[in-house]
């Protein structure tokens, strides 16, 4: 991968404002003696949804941008935008990096990878025989990859969208074999039987308050993880933590999931380390 010295990144979403990515990646490039901007290209303040997605790409390749990170609501709205999709990014069928180079867009997926070490260094040892996750966007999709890969024998996927979930179930049997995943029914039915919980919804986040379960629902033997990050803290995982609950907060997830980004960006091999204690010093 050759060094790009300068780098122009951005992120499209809605209601972003609070995003620690920027600082995140710009921190690191100063560090490593790179130029590196990072833009917010935030739906909500421009008064825009998804169908601005062509407009804001071509915008992005004529002002010469390295790169784009991709989130709610447009991880998946943007595949047909892209030219190629990396292996990942097609088996999960969800993109939240591309790359612009050479006229092209090609699209990753580095959520997977980012939620992926987060467990691992986060949940260690815990048991992973029925798994209960909420939400099947596209973060959903990302983050059940990586559970049914880190082991978990049996993942239950609610979803508002039930024919959602059923469509992630069904590619995650294809890749992991018959019976890995199912669209759940019966939550307090399933959780009661389950080791762990996962949200991938946006539920908790500043702006959408609440708890994707209800949380008389939640028992001390649950271990419970979260992608939202902003805040740090939320309402699931205080009450998790109250019933003493092993939790996994959705730093790690944000934090390695740049980690990946920003060597797709630059070129350039981040100090992870470095990134999470920066991470960390934020939201101190």
């Amino acid at each position: 991968m050759t060094q790009n010295t300068v780098v122009l990144a951005g992120l499209i979403g809605a209601g972003i404002q609070a995003s620690r990515t920027p600082a995140l990646h710009e921190h690191e490039g100063d560090a490593q003696g790179l130029r590196y901007l990072y833009r917010l290209i935030d739906l909500d303040q421009l008064k825009l949804d998804s169908s601005a997605l062509p407009d804001l790409l071509m915008a992005a390749e004529r002002m010469n941008f390295t790169g784009l990170n991709i989130t709610f609501p447009c991880k998946q709205t943007i595949i047909p935008l892209l030219d190629e999709l990396s292996p990942e990014a097609r088996g999960i069928g969800a993109v939240n990096t591309v790359v612009l180079k050479d006229g092209k867009r090609i699209g990753h997926n580095t959520d997977c990878l980012g939620f992926a070490e987060g467990f691992r260094r986060g949940l260690q040892g815990v048991a992973l025989e029925r798994v209960v996750q909420m939400g099947a966007g596209g973060a959903g999709a990302a983050v059940a990859h990586a559970l049914l890969s880190e082991g978990v024998q049996l993942l239950s996927i609610f979803d508002v969208d039930q024919s959602r979930a059923q469509s992630l179930a069904n590619n995650l049997n294809q890749h992991f074999g018959f019976g890995r995943a199912v669209a759940g029914h019966d939550l307090p039915g399933t959780l009661g039987q389950a080791d762990g919980l996962v949200n991938t919804t946006p539920m908790g986040m500043k702006k959408l308050p609440g708890t994707p379960v209800p949380v008389e629902l939640l028992r001390a033997q649950l271990w419970v993880a979260e992608i939202v990050y902003f805040p740090l803290e939320t309402e699931l995982l205080r009450h998790a933590r109250a019933l003493g609950c092993r939790t996994l907060d959705g730093g790690n997830m944000a934090v390695f999931q740049a980690v990946k980004a920003f060597e797709l960006f630059s070129g350039v091999v981040p100090d992870a380390q470095r990134m999470l204690a920066h991470f960390q010093s934020m939201n101190g």
